[in-house]
């Protein structure tokens, strides 16, 4: 069995799946994982941050109108009920100039957006430009998951990924972000994994990465038995 069989047995895929959303269905599911992204895209829990997002999705506030009718403070009661204090003030400034500029520059259409793009560089920049603090993170997060369904949605790979399969010997150390995409699709490619994609294994890496490899979490680590990094630590004891 190999190590990406492994590893999508044990560790959860897609985010935007874990939440219901079903982003190759159409425009309006790409809207509530763009919606979703932003939460992600804050230094908070991810559990908060789903449990925010089904709080929005519960009150049917997902589409720009939606939050724009909304104002302030509701929006920042709205992140209180999911447990996004930390963030609430911020995050309902945010939400708010996101969706006005979506409104005033699209038509509040994300796909507009992405229709109108030249190029990855163009897309990426359009996305962060709709409001201050849309930063590289939280359009890598909204970006990854589209792969495949935007054509231009072709993001570096996440450094959570890199690490994560750096640490299961699925990529060489030392390639910078292109290479290791690239030895990461064809290794892909060579062997997939049924019923799942590349955009799983992506997911279930940052998972890893973002809970185990960039903490000293060895011990819980659900993929520890294939840690090059904790094999060399145990041979060398």
């Amino acid at each position: 069995m190999s190590i990406a069989t492994e590893l999508l047995s044990r560790v959860k895929g897609r985010f935007s799946a874990e939440l219901d959303i079903r982003v190759e269905t159409g425009p309006e599911e790409r809207q509530k994982w763009f919606l979703a992204a932003i939460l992600f895209g804050a230094r908070i829990s991810g559990q908060i941050a789903a449990r925010t997002y089904r709080v929005f999705a519960a009150h049917g506030i997902i589409s720009p109108e939606a939050i724009l009718a909304q104002g302030w403070d509701n929006l920042v009661t709205l992140l209180d009920e999911g447990g996004y204090t930390r963030y609430d003030y911020k995050t309902a400034t945010k939400l708010l100039k996101v969706m006005a500029s979506l409104q005033e520059q699209y038509g509040g259409k994300l796909e507009r957006l992405a229709e109108i793009s030249k190029d990855y560089d163009d897309l990426e920049r359009r996305l962060r430009a709709l409001a201050p603090g849309l930063g590289p993170a939280t359009v890598n997060i909204f970006l990854r998951e589209l792969r495949g369904i935007w054509p231009l949605a072709t993001p570096p790979l996440s450094p959570l990924a890199h690490l994560a399969a750096e640490h299961l010997t699925l990529l060489p150390p030392g390639l910078d972000g292109v290479a290791a995409l690239k030895t990461l699709t064809a290794q892909w490619s060579a062997q997939p994994v049924g019923g799942h994609d590349f955009v799983d294994l992506e997911a279930a890496l940052v998972r890893l990465g973002r809970d185990y490899c960039r903490k000293p979490n060895c011990q819980a680590c659900p993929m520890g038995n294939y840690c090059g990094r904790r094999i060399n630590r145990l041979s060398n004891l």
